[in-house]
């Protein structure tokens, strides 16, 4: 996995995943850039998602995505919910300065409280088993 860097702790939601355009991880690391990007845009964190482009290694991933703005497939303001830069002194400077995209979705929303089920019945029946024969 030259380089990249991924860093795991114990919840999915609080692993912090540093992406180098040296080396391709192939679709899964794609994939996961994404659904961090996507838990944003839910709602589910307000962290800032930052792409480290080194030598422009993702510029065509970076005009796909303001294509799908420019089309109506992504809401502008959803375009603000990552952070990429060339370097990384410019990158770690742009996560220090990165403000939330609100009103894309409401966390309230994923913390909606689960109907309570009323707790199951549980007896004894006290009438002997017959076998059958």
């Amino acid at each position: 996995m030259d380089g990249q860097i991924t860093v795991n702790v114990p919840s999915k939601f609080k692993r912090v995943c540093v992406f180098c355009g040296s080396s391709s991880g192939g679709y899964g690391t794609l994939e996961e850039l994404l659904e961090v990007i996507t838990w944003a845009q839910l709602g589910i964190h307000d962290k800032p998602v930052g792409l480290l482009n080194v030598d422009g290694y993702y510029n065509s991933l970076l005009t796909f995505i303001d294509k799908a703005v420019e089309d109506g497939f992504v809401n502008p303001l959803q375009r603000n919910i990552f952070v990429s830069a060339p370097s990384a002194k410019e990158l770690v400077q742009k996560l220090e300065d990165y403000v939330p995209v609100r009103g894309v979705l409401n966390k309230a929303m994923w913390e909606v409280e689960q109907p309570q089920l009323p707790p199951p019945q549980v007896g004894f029946n006290t009438t002997p088993l017959t076998m059958q024969t």
